[in-house]
């Protein structure tokens, strides 16, 4: 089952931070992982979240996401990260689907989009 990392991050070294976007996907990749996004505009369409950086990593499963989080490949990144910026992250639970592909509930019913 896939997992996800979503993080919201403050960054208030940009130098730093900079080094830390060099160091991190290196890390990502090996433990399976991949961005879905990075960075990039946000729009909120309800509420007031504005996030100033947010990211979206995908990993083929919670252990995999956990095992990335305390890796030693990811310790000096991580590292870089806490220097630079102020974060919050959480570790989810996708949705498998029949298919493979990830499962978006529309209230109504289950309907299956790309992951």
């Amino acid at each position: 089952m896939p997992a996800y990392v979503v993080v919201e991050i403050a960054v208030h070294d940009v130098q730093t931070y900079e080094r830390y976007k060099q160091l991190s996907p290196p890390s990502i990749a090996l433990y399976g992982g991949r961005y879905l996004v990075r960075g990039g505009a946000t729009e909120a369409l309800e509420g007031t979240w504005q996030p100033p950086r947010f990211v979206l990593l995908e990993f083929p499963s919670v252990a995999q996401a956990r095992a990335w989080w305390l890796s030693p490949e990811y310790a000096a990144a991580k590292a870089l990260r806490h220097a630079s910026a102020h974060t919050m992250m959480l570790l989810m639970d996708g949705l498998p689907g029949e298919d493979g592909h990830a499962v978006v509930s529309t209230g109504a019913g289950v309907a299956s989009a790309p992951a």
